[in-house]
């Protein structure tokens, strides 16, 4: 039978998603803990890898087996053996065609900024971190024009291996409440660095030292060498998956951010 589960993590003391034969990655421990819980080996497959210190409040993982347990099961026997930077929120039963990855038809992501003269402390490595003022109307303004479907070569890292650079942008909007600026955007798939990368553009606008313009110029050079600086991982968030109704899988969690209403 195909399960599918969802979970959340903190990837700041991981070494991104995918299983490494050196270092931590939220794949090793999550396939160790399920494997404990199934008595033989498990292979996941997942809706995004995420990088090195991102993290996600809404990750989609499947995998095949023949152990029979509950639903609940296997949601808290799981949860037994993780650390406690990882966690299942649940788990239900799918078809066997239903895939974590290929059956997503939208993935959004959300980079959050703590604006203020002071670094964080509490939340050091779990958000980004800017001491210039930002000027959440011109990123939102520079943002409109990556709305659509484009080329998005200029936005993506040079490694990336995406044999195509096209992706269709949803929706993208910029939202500010007292020191915080959130980024949130969603699109039918994403390049490597390309929420980074676009927040990177947007921070430098914000901050005046680039015109609004300079998102859709970056955007039309399909070159990367033209674009800002890449943005840290810290504030970066895998927060939905989208499937079709078909598949049954639960949504997304409402999830604020702390001092956000």
């Amino acid at each position: 039978m195909r399960i599918a589960m969802g979970l959340e993590y903190c990837g700041r003391d991981f070494n991104g998603w995918q299983r490494l034969k050196k270092g931590r990655s939220v794949q090793g421990c999550v396939e160790s803990a399920i494997s404990r819980i199934a008595n033989h080996e498990i292979k996941l497959g997942c809706a995004g890898r995420t990088d090195s210190g991102v993290h996600a409040s809404h990750q989609v993982i499947h995998f095949d087996t023949d152990a029979k347990r509950s639903a609940h099961a296997w949601v808290m026997g799981t949860n037994s053996n993780l650390p406690a930077d990882v966690s299942i929120l649940w788990a239900k039963f799918v078809d066997t065609d239903f895939h974590a990855r290929f059956s997503a038809v939208g993935r959004s992501y959300r980079y959050v900024i703590l604006n203020r003269m002071s670094r964080p402390g509490m939340l050091q490595g779990l958000v980004s971190w800017e001491y210039r003022p930002l000027n959440s109307t011109l990123m939102q303004d520079a943002g409109r024009c990556l709305i659509g479907e484009h080329d998005f070569n200029a936005y993506r890292a040079l490694k990336c291996q995406a044999k195509s650079s096209v992706r269709k942008i949803r929706r993208l909007e910029v939202a500010q409440y007292n020191d915080w600026i959130t980024i949130d955007i969603n699109a039918n798939a994403f390049l490597h660095h390309m929420v980074r990368n676009i927040a990177g553009v947007l921070m430098m606008i914000g901050m005046g030292k680039a015109p609004v313009t300079w998102a859709e110029e970056v955007l039309h050079s399909q070159d990367r060498t033209q674009g800002g600086v890449t943005a840290t991982p810290d504030g970066l968030y895998l927060t939905e998956v989208d499937y079709a109704l078909s598949a049954g899988i639960p949504p997304a969690p409402i999830n604020k951010w702390p001092g956000w209403e």
